[in-house]
């Protein structure tokens, strides 16, 4: 087993690493994070749009399917993601 298929057996597939991910992509978009391959911030402000979009398309699309903690965990980073999209300096 490589040291790849180790760490993602580590891994388990939930919703809320489902949100991450997309979340970590907007704020690396963002410039706001290192890209974890290079080290360096870019902007791509497109790039960004398009990752908190997916989040609303998943929060229109899950609608009264998740549980509480999901949803409040949705909301709180989109809320949190479009707040630094707005304050994005382009």
């Amino acid at each position: 087993m490589t040291q790849t298929e180790s760490n993602a057996a580590n891994f388990q597939a939930t919703f809320s690493v489902l949100l991450t991910s997309l979340a970590s992509s907007a704020v690396m978009s963002m410039g706001l994070a290192p890209d974890p391959n290079t080290g360096q911030t870019h902007k791509d402000k497109p790039m960004a749009r398009f990752n908190i979009d997916l989040l609303m398309v998943l929060k229109e699309k899950t609608k009264g399917n998740l549980t509480q903690d999901e949803d409040g965990f949705l909301n709180a980073l989109l809320s949190d993601l479009q707040m630094k999209f707005v304050q994005m300096k382009d």
